[in-house]
């Protein structure tokens, strides 16, 4: 999912469809991949200084609202800092700073997040977000802890993160809520199905199988689901956390959204048939 194609100064044909990553429309410059774009933005980081963050926000804010970093700003900030615009590391940034907006930055978010973890360069924004993304999305091994003599070694402040650390969990349902409410239109209580899948894809799809046969179910009906409440949204990750592969203790008289009823039955169904054509 390219973060930006689901902001609203995007028209709907640069919206990726939910099985591919290649970006619909004109071509942009992207951000290089994970693993270039951690070599590229290592190296050694400044001392933070508040004057170097708020001279930083100024570079990218917006001519004409210079108290806020707008959709043009962030997307030549993540490519200046090698943000890949795929994946979630756009959303984490999102997250971190508590956006209000999507695809925007206020400079009193942005003075909040980078005074918090004494962050002044771009370098040091994306190894916080990049720590974040192995451990909340990758499912990685939290960082060893320094010692009290190492902690001024730190490239920036860990403190969140080892907070984070102590209950990935609840920090991942954290950032996941925060999504919801992030992407939902103010006057409306629902997301469209394909953005809510365009997200599912980037957050859910990589730490459960289930999910991404959820996706394939969805995207094969067509716009029979045209869009996500609350309630879906909550009992997706659940549904993803807790059910086995082999649907196992799944109830259907449960409380359980009928997108997810319908998506079992049909699972059911297929290896029914596959059984009753083995025999």
């Amino acid at each position: 999912m390219r973060f930006l194609s689901l902001l609203p100064c995007c028209s709907s044909n640069d919206i990726n469809t939910i099985h591919s990553d290649d970006p619909a429309g004109p071509s942009k410059p992207v951000a290089k991949g994970p693993e270039e774009a951690k070599k590229l933005a290592a190296g050694k980081s400044e001392p933070y200084a508040p004057t170097r963050s708020v001279a930083l926000f100024e570079t990218y804010a917006d001519p004409d609202t210079p108290d806020v970093i707008g959709p043009e700003g962030l997307e030549k900030l993540c490519l200046d800092a090698n943000i890949p615009m795929e994946g979630a590391l756009p959303l984490l940034f999102s997250w971190q700073l508590e956006a209000q907006e999507m695809g925007k930055f206020t400079k009193d978010e942005w003075i909040k997040w980078t005074t918090a973890r004494k962050i002044s360069t771009l370098s040091q924004i994306y190894q916080a977000l990049a720590d974040l993304d192995d451990l909340l999305i990758d499912g990685k091994p939290p960082l060893k802890r320094p010692s009290n003599a190492k902690k001024n070694d730190e490239p920036y402040d860990r403190t969140a993160y080892w907070t984070y650390a102590d209950d990935t969990k609840d920090a991942f349902r954290k950032l996941y809520m925060f999504c919801f409410t992030l992407v939902k239109p103010p006057q409306s209580r629902n997301i469209d199905m394909e953005t809510a899948a365009a997200f599912w894809t980037v957050l859910l799809a990589p730490k459960s199988p289930l999910m991404k046969d959820v996706l394939e179910f969805v995207g094969g009906k067509g716009e029979s689901y045209k869009a996500a409440n609350k309630d879906l949204w909550t009992m997706m990750l659940e549904f993803c956390e807790t059910m086995s592969p082999n649907l196992d203790g799944y109830e259907a008289d449960g409380a359980w959204p009928t997108l997810l009823d319908d998506f079992v039955a049909s699972r059911k169904c297929g290896a029914e048939k596959k059984v009753g054509e083995v025999v």
